[in-house]
């Protein structure tokens, strides 16, 4: 006789084709998080290489700006002359 729970699922399984079923349906779940996984992986390594090539950009023209701003003439808070 199979123990009764409150919870169906913690009944314990008996019958070898339900536990087969469980077994199916437990493979089936871990198929789909390995793959969600792989996904997401992906999807971050991807965002990684975007975020790193945008730093660079802005590593760049951070050194342009200040480049120019060495090689305008007059100080740098001074107001353009059409002011």
């Amino acid at each position: 006789m199979a123990c009764v729970s409150a919870n169906p699922r913690a009944r314990p399984v008996t019958d070898v084709a339900r536990l087969g079923e469980r077994i199916d349906a437990l493979e089936v779940r871990l198929t789909y998080q390995d793959e969600t996984i792989e996904t997401l992986n992906q999807t971050i390594t991807a965002q990684w290489k975007q975020i790193d090539a945008l730093t660079r950009q802005v590593a760049e023209l951070r050194e342009r700006l200040q480049d120019a701003e060495r090689h305008a003439p007059g100080a740098a808070s001074e107001r353009p002359p059409h002011y």
